[in-house]
């Protein structure tokens, strides 16, 4: 199982964003988080295909976009034009959850599929062959900083069940409330693809990024 810290960028200093997306890249940080934000789905508003646009030109990352608006669908084909190497859409923002995986397979990219705290995994089960990633949100989506819902953990641990009893190819990723403490409670439960924000960017970030890779490895090489 492939294991990535997904740095958030909503986290990040927008003043000084290229200088922090190259100091993750410098630090050997493959995939980058971004969070479009609308402020009908969620209450807070973002950025849009602009900035990925131009943060495309300069970075060769994995550019993970999770899209929290409403009617996804309407979008898919821009963000992927404007460099997504992978788009996430919320099960509860959908009219067809169907057609928006369908859309965003045919558009050549990654499909993943994020769920609320409040929103039972067996909602999205039936859909797990359909893509390649599920989101489980353990903050409320649409603010950073928030403090992780530990009722979340049960939630991962009964979607990681589902994957391997199906022994599907399906990574597991957690966004919310990411800390020391709560980055080893995700991974025990089955995560791994991890989400950071104020983690990652409070503070000297290339010392974070090296205190947080060094934790996931001691963490993986408990549970191999």
């Amino acid at each position: 199982m492939e294991y990535q810290l997904c740095p958030s960028i909503l986290s990040a200093d927008f003043n000084r964003l290229g200088e922090q997306i190259q100091t993750l890249e410098k630090e050997g940080v493959e995939w980058l988080h971004i969070d479009v934000m609308d402020g009908d789905f969620v209450p807070s508003i973002s950025f849009g295909m602009p900035v990925i646009r131009s943060i495309r030109k300069e970075s060769k990352m994995f550019f993970d976009v999770h899209l929290m608006v409403s009617a996804p669908e309407r979008y898919i084909q821009d963000f992927v034009d404007c460099g997504a190497d992978s788009i996430t859409v919320h099960a509860e923002a959908c009219e067809d959850l169907e057609r928006a995986i369908e859309l965003i397979r045919d558009a050549g990219v990654k499909v993943g599929v994020s769920i609320k705290p409040a929103t039972p995994v067996n909602d999205i089960s039936h859909l797990l062959e359909d893509v390649d990633m599920v989101l489980i949100m353990t903050v409320q989506p649409g603010f950073g900083g928030q403090k992780y819902i530990s009722e979340c953990t049960e939630k991962i641990q009964e979607l990681k069940e589902i994957i391997d009893k199906e022994e599907l190819d399906v990574d597991i990723q957690v966004d919310g409330g990411i800390n020391e403490e709560t980055l080893v409670t995700v991974m025990e439960a089955g995560a791994n693809l991890v989400v950071a924000g104020s983690y990652v960017f409070n503070g000297n970030l290339a010392d974070n990024v090296r205190k947080i890779e060094v934790q996931m490895e001691k963490i993986k090489s408990k549970l191999d």
